[in-house]
């Protein structure tokens, strides 16, 4: 037998079960864990008052033999007098096992009466006792507890069912079913303990022998002992089995599952070191890749630390096992250090007369970005060197800012790459992942790189306004290290892990709405406005650019299409609304594809492509162009407005109705457009007697303010002056004088403000017809931009006042 600590109960050794007799004798250490075959257990008179013999650890059950080791001196002394006097005491189970001195409050109310069988010296000074359990009984009262536990008691008979009580019958052989299936699926279990459950007939034998004997927590065992009778014991008992069961069958599942995994990877492991050694005698294993690597290293021309990290990370390589995963994970950051092109660059192209030519051929008009490129190449020229400024062209959509970078590249024959920003949320997109994660790679930037395949190409940064920030980071902030000139000699990608020198890259980013760059992105570029092309440069850029480029794209030869400048521009009036030239593209593409059908069905046709044609293959307009409708009006004054598709004029409507002097403003206005509206209104009150208004009319009549197209959203303040203007006409009568226009933005004070879009305003006035145009006297540095031949024709009046306005505006 083992023996566990003081007072816990010994295991059972069933290698061989012995004979009560023969135990005495001292001839086995084996214990028959029942005493008998018969169903009713022994008649034992239970005194009153029993002495009480605290147990660690498991539980005493009536019908049982059980060892007990006691090492406490109390239990020893109350074993030894108990034994002398062959008196009865009662095993009782401590709560807790590691309390030392238990109180009466520390012990269960039930245990069992035993008597002691024999007593056994151990060589350390413990006693090993064998106990017979008696009896069940419950504690009423503790009495004394010096020298030990004393204890009034009554006696609780296990009640046994009829013999012919066909549930007990039933649940004894289920419990032994269970029972002996824990044992067959349990490694834990001596399968000796299946023969005795076989062997045994008593009924009570049996369930208080699984009882005593099946691996139970001290909390279940002391459960069955509370049990009343043998009918609820046998149930609660099935209950906890079947419970073990599933656990003891999970158990047996999880091991099974975690060897076929373990024999699985030595299988691999087995199959993968055969494979090596195979490529080994071919020449084509690990150590003939690292070779090849190293040759690969050897030639190329990068710093010297790059070059110690390079050798330290394939020293790494060859102490890797190829099976393992990290092997393929180092092997793909060896290459990509290889074909980085660490200080290879391309010779740029100092010839700024074929750099002017290259830029003129690809994009008409945008005259400050390419003075501002040519400077750029002026510098390389004289210094040498120049640390590579980063533009940014922001304009509306269609006007060739990301084409731009397309014709910078070739006029400095330099390479391309292009990073589209749009809807980028992940700080890593940027700057990379840190290799320990699954599936990392290097951040846009170093891939644009690689793919380049030089260090100095012209990179397009596309959308850069309109990159978002989530919980994976602020990409914009990531891309502030990118954009500084004096940082990004040393960039830090994350998956390269060691500095890239980005400074000999000719970054240009692309926004059309500046408003949404991160400020502090915005400050570390130089800003440059494409506002879009007027319709001469459209017509010239149809014709020059547009038209061969789709003829060349359909098959259509020199001399089968051609187009008047009257004709392409009747498809930007009618057919497109834009500030670039996308859309009249996408429209010389559809009238490109009818001629081709023309041509391949063999029909006749005239070269020349008509107003008319343009109808029928593109169907009705669009858009009406916008010609002046009012004149000698009253209240109906002209505005200019500015879109992101150009410039056009817009009406500002006002009239007087019956009222209290209430004043509304209708047609789908902003918040910037209602506020100026109502500071118009307030100072023509203030200044009605300047004016000659009869103050009664605005107590007794309210103000309606229309801008028409109500379903356009408006918004912004330039429409200020033209309120004001509309507003003294309803109110003096006094008709606006033909053919004007105005734009300006006015305070309480009346001073009239500049306003912005005036180049586009001005554009859209000429085409409606408009003659003469009244500006912010702020505003005269702008028509100083427009070339002489678009503004021919118009008359400008720079005003500062609301009164210059009116004296100009109304007759």
């Amino acid at each position: 037998m083992s023996k566990k600590d003081n007072d816990k109960v010994c295991k059972i050794d069933l290698d061989e079960l012995g004979t009560l007799p023969e135990l005495l004798d001292g001839k086995h250490h084996v214990i028959p864990i029942v005493t008998a075959p018969d169903e009713l257990p022994e008649e034992v008179s239970i005194p009153e008052v029993m002495p009480i013999l605290t147990l660690r650890s498991s539980v005493l059950f009536p019908g049982s033999i059980t060892p007990i080791t006691v090492g406490r001196e109390k239990s020893i002394r109350l074993v030894r007098e108990v034994n002398a006097r062959g008196e009865l005491l009662g095993a009782v189970l401590q709560r807790e096992s590691d309390v030392e001195d238990p109180a009466p409050d520390d012990m269960y109310k039930v245990g069992t009466a035993a008597r002691i069988i024999k007593i056994l010296e151990m060589p350390n000074g413990n006693l090993t006792v064998i106990l017979n359990g008696l009896e069940k009984i419950e504690i009423n009262e503790y009495l004394t507890s010096d020298p030990y536990f004393k204890a009034s008691v009554t006696p609780l008979r296990d009640t046994a069912p009829d013999a012919k009580n066909i549930e007990f019958e039933a649940l004894v052989d289920s419990v032994r079913d269970v029972a002996l299936g824990i044992i067959n699926v349990s490694p834990n279990m001596p399968k000796e303990a299946a023969f005795a459950i076989k062997n045994i007939d008593s009924r009570r034998g049996i369930i208080n022998f699984i009882c005593s004997n099946l691996d139970l927590s001290d909390e279940d065992r002391q459960a069955l002992l509370e049990a009343p009778g043998l009918l609820a014991r046998a149930r609660k008992l099935l209950e906890i089995l079947i419970r073990e069961q599933q656990l003891a069958e999970l158990k047996s599942q999880i091991q099974e599952r975690v060897k076929e995994e373990i024999d699985k990877q030595q299988r691999e492991y087995y199959l993968q070191q055969q494979m090596r050694t195979i490529q080994d005698e071919l020449g084509e294993g690990a150590d003939g890749e690292v070779e090849k690597m190293r040759a690969e290293a050897a030639k190329k021309n990068w710093p010297k630390e790059v070059a110690e990290l390079f050798e330290k990370e394939i020293t790494k390589l060859e102490r890797l096992n190829p099976a393992v995963a990290e092997y393929s994970v180092q092997v793909t950051y060896l290459q990509l250090m290889l074909e980085l092109p660490w200080n290879e660059t391309t010779r740029d192209n100092l010839d700024l007369e074929c750099a002017r030519k290259q830029l003129d051929h690809d994009h008409f008009g945008l005259d400050e970005v390419k003075e501002r490129l040519l400077e750029h190449l002026a510098v390389i020229k004289l210094k040498g060197d120049l640390k590579s400024p980063i533009l940014c062209l922001y304009g509306p959509p269609g006007v060739g800012k990301t084409s731009l970078g397309k014709s910078v590249a070739a006029a400095l024959g330099r390479k391309f790459g292009r990073i589209s920003l749009g809807g980028l949320h992940d700080e890593a997109e940027i700057r990379g992942h840190r290799r320990t994660y699954i599936g990392a790679m290097p951040g846009r930037i170093i891939q644009t790189i690689k793919r380049c395949g030089s260090s100095n190409p012209v990179v397009i940064l596309d959308e850069v306004d309109k990159v978002t920030v989530s919980n994976h980071g602020d990409p914009s902030s990531a891309l502030l290290e990118v954009l500084d000139p004096e940082q990004n000699t040393t960039f830090h990608d994350n998956y390269l892990d060691t500095e890239y020198d980005l400074s000999k890259v000719l970054f240009i980013a692309t926004a059309n709405n500046v408003g949404n760059i991160n400020p502090a992105l915005r400050d570390r570029m130089e800003m440059i406005n494409i506002p879009g092309y007027i319709l001469e440069e459209k017509v010239r850029i149809g014709l020059d650019h547009l038209l061969p480029k789709q003829m060349e794209a359909h098959g259509i030869k020199a001399g089968e299409l051609a187009m008047s400048p009257a004709v392409i521009e009747c498809i930007i009036a009618g057919y497109t609304r834009e500030s670039g030239v996308r859309s009249l593209d996408k429209h010389l593409a559809k009238i490109a594809r009818a001629r081709a059908k023309q041509i391949a069905f063999e029909e006749a046709f005239a070269p020349e492509i008509t107003e008319k044609d343009v109808e029928k293959i593109l169907g009705m307009p669009k858009f009406l162009c916008e010609q002046y409708e009012v004149g000698g009006m009253t209240g109906v004054v002209t505005g200019l407005a500015w879109t992101e598709v150009g410039g056009d004029i817009l009406y500002i409507e006002s009239v007087l109705t019956p009222g209290k002097g209430k004043v509304s403003l209708t047609g789908n206005l902003g918040d910037v457009m209602k506020e100026s509206a109502t500071i118009a209104h307030e100072w023509v009150m203030a200044h009605h007697a300047e004016l000659g208004i009869d103050p009664a009319l605005f107590e007794k009549n309210d103000i309606n303010i229309h801008v028409p197209e109500g379903a356009i959203p408006k918004d912004g303040p330039s429409a200020g002056i033209t309120m004001v203007t509309s507003i003294v006409s309803t109110y003096t009568g006094r008709k606006v004088r033909e053919r004007i226009a105005m734009t300006g933005e006015t305070t309480l004070r009346g001073r009239v403000m500049p306003v912005g879009g005036i180049k586009e305003k001005i554009l859209a006035a000429k085409r409606a017809g408009i003659t003469q145009l009244i500006l912010s006297a702020d505003n005269r540095k702008d028509i100083a931009e427009i070339k002489e031949e678009y503004i021919a024709g118009l008359t400008f009046h720079y005003v500062k006042t609301n009164e210059e306005v009116l004296k100009l505006a109304l007759e």
